[in-house]
């Protein structure tokens, strides 16, 4: 595998694979010091067109654990805005000898163009409303270690509440999510629903009290208010009414059920609910596992593809 551009790129064996190898990255950040030479002498670019706490410090991270050097790049403060083109601003990167370059762009498969300019890996940290494959890589790590079973989530339901339309994390979340065996539910007013939803392979339901209950875990999507016209967004307090989580909704969760959520929160509209007063809160659990699991993209796309550098000691 050259790239990770979509969660389609990937096969079953590859989902699970990533997923074992994220066990060992698990292992490696529980050490007193976490970092491992797996990546020596590797340089990673991080090219972020949009904002991103989470993505772009998650994969910094793991890059840094793996040993990789890291050169970061800042859109707001580069020669784009000089007039530069975005094939001459990668083609520079590639130039200085970046092995991979960790891509996010508003516009939807600019990373795949990106493969015709460089000879580096590229990895989509999320394109438009297209992919982010690494989050439904560390949300099914999630759901997968929470539950037991490394490599099924069959028997297992899961809803996906809130803005389907225009949430890249939704589609690779079902995407991966239906591959693992999950039973997927989708809840959002029509206007937030792609038109195409029935060929998805999901359950529409109407509102959240339909599944709150009912599912293993409940997964509440940000509203992408940045990426949508006003005039299709429901009122909010209409929308908080049939969508959010509120305090009595959590109560009504299932024992054991889970609540997850891609980050940053808009509190009072998607989550009503402090998250840290859901016992079932993997939240916090989702930042932890998305490290593990871009250490392991990182490593399948760049290490040599044996485990045994994993279990050296950590190094000074």
């Amino acid at each position: 595998m050259k790239h990770l551009l979509s969660s389609h790129d990937l096969s079953l064996d590859d989902i699970v694979g990533i997923l074992d190898v994220a066990d060992h990255m698990a292992e490696i950040n529980s050490r007193s010091l976490p970092k491992v030479p797996a990546l020596r002498g590797k340089t990673i670019a991080s090219v972020f067109f949009e904002d991103s706490t989470r993505t772009r410090l998650s994969f910094e991270t793991a890059a840094k654990r793996l040993s990789a050097d890291v050169m970061t790049f800042m859109a707001s403060s580069s020669s784009l805005n000089k007039g530069e083109s975005l094939r001459d601003t990668i083609e520079t990167l590639s130039a200085m000898g970046v092995d991979a370059m960790v891509i996010r762009h508003k516009s939807s498969g600019v990373p795949l163009t990106m493969t015709q300019w460089t000879d580096a890996a590229v990895i989509n940290a999320g394109d438009g409303w297209h992919q982010h494959p690494t989050q439904g890589l560390l949300d099914a790590y999630t759901v997968t270690r929470e539950f037991g079973t490394k490599d099924s989530l069959a028997g297992r339901s899961i809803a996906i509440v809130g803005d389907i339309k225009h949430s890249r994390v939704a589609r690779s979340n079902i995407d991966i999510f239906r591959r693992l065996g999950a039973h997927v539910i989708v809840v959002a007013p029509p206007a937030l629903l792609p038109k195409n939803i029935e060929s998805w392979g999901v359950e529409v339901r109407a509102n959240i009290d339909d599944v709150v209950g009912q599912v293993d875990a409940l997964y509440m999507l940000r509203m992408q208010l940045e990426r949508m016209d006003s005039s299709i967004v429901p009122k909010l307090p209409e929308y908080c009414a049939l969508y959010s989580l509120t305090p009595e909704r959590a109560v009504r969760m299932g024992s054991g059920a889970i609540l997850m959520h891609p980050g940053p929160i808009n509190r009072g509209v998607e989550l009503i609910v402090d998250p840290a007063d859901v016992p079932g809160s993997r939240i916090l659990k989702q930042v932890t596992n998305g490290v593990n699991v871009r250490m392991a993209v990182l490593f399948t796309l760049l290490g040599s593809g044996a485990t045994t550098v994993l279990q050296q000691g950590a190094e000074s």
